[in-house]
């Protein structure tokens, strides 16, 4: 019974993450593609930044407490939520003119 208890207790961060619902966003000629992510209001939720372009990328969102450097031709996994229901703007901050993004808690 002890080790089910602990084994439990380690399996249980793991099963949670497992549950996380992931949203995907691409980095490409300095822009957010999709620029409006939907997603579940009051639940975490985890952002899967891939950057398509040869140069870094900021991902910044002031409202979301979020700042994240991601190297050109690589990936980032960003933890958000969870999020009361309303609109959340993101930019590129190394691009702001045209990497502008929002997400959307419904």
């Amino acid at each position: 019974m002890k080790k089910l208890l602990i084994s439990l207790f380690f399996l249980a961060p793991a099963l949670a993450l497992a549950q996380t619902p992931e949203f995907r966003i691409t980095i490409k000629d300095h822009r957010f593609t999709p620029a409006e992510v939907r997603v579940p209001a009051n639940k975490k939720i985890k952002l899967i930044v891939a950057n398509e372009d040869s140069t870094s990328e900021e991902f910044e969102s002031h409202p979301l407490n979020r700042e994240k450097v991601i190297p050109g031709k690589s990936k980032a996994q960003i933890f958000i939520g969870p999020l009361k229901p309303g609109r959340y703007p993101f930019v590129g901050e190394f691009h702001e003119a045209t990497a502008k993004g929002v997400i959307v808690a419904e």
